[in-house]
This record gives C-alpha cells, sequence and structure tokens, in this order.
C-alpha cells in the first residue's frame, strides 16, 4: 500500500480496483446458419470474416467459444444484443456471460 504524508499525518492512498471482466460465450446449435453467425460477430463484435468464422467454428465444434471479454456491463449488453439479433430472424442461437477467472 502507498501512503502519502501530508500535514505531518500519514494517509493510506486509496485506489480503484479495475472492473470485474467477464467473457462473452457463443453457445452452438443445430439450427442458426453458419452464416449468419459470422454476420453476428462480425457486426456485434467488429470481428473480421476469417476470425468471425474460426470462432464460430471452435463454437460448432466443442458446444461454445469465448467470443471475447469486456467488463461486466459491456459484455452483458453484447450478448443481449447479438441474442436478440438472432431472435428477431427466428434463430436460437445464445450468447451468454461468465465471469473471467
Amino acid at each position: 500500500m502507498l501512503e502519502t504524508v501530508t500535514d505531518g499525518r500519514v494517509k493510506p492512498e486509496q485506489r480503484t480496483a479495475p472492473p470485474k471482466l467477464h467473457k462473452v460465450l457463443l453457445v452452438n446449435d443445430d439450427f442458426t446458419p453458419r452464416e449468419f453467425v459470422v454476420q453476428v460477430l462480425r457486426a456485434e463484435f467488429r470481428l473480421a470474416e476469417e476470425q468471425a468464422y474460426r470462432v464460430m467454428m471452435t463454437a460448432h465444434r466443442r458446444g461454445v467459444c469465448v467470443v471475447a471479454v469486456y467488463p461486466k456491463e459491456v459484455a452483458e449488453t453484447k450478448a443481449d444484443t447479438a441474442t436478440e439479433m438472432a431472435r428477431r430472424k427466428g434463430y436460437p442461437l445464445l450468447f451468454s456471460t461468465e465471469p473471467e477467472t
């Protein structure tokens, strides 16, 4: 802990903790077209075409894939927005979040 001396008194310096980070997860399903998944990854997470394809294929093979890591509020908003994009098209595609360990 850092200390600051002022007026002869020692005060501990207050530091704010960095925000807790959360992972945005892409959960695979057997119904959403691959092209649409790539489109959502590119639109909401700003991934390049190749990177979006790799993320989609990793989720396809493993069942789930980490898309990105953000502060909690940002991660939740992006996951909700991406899931809602799929719902509007009638797809069951799901993005979720979990704390980074």
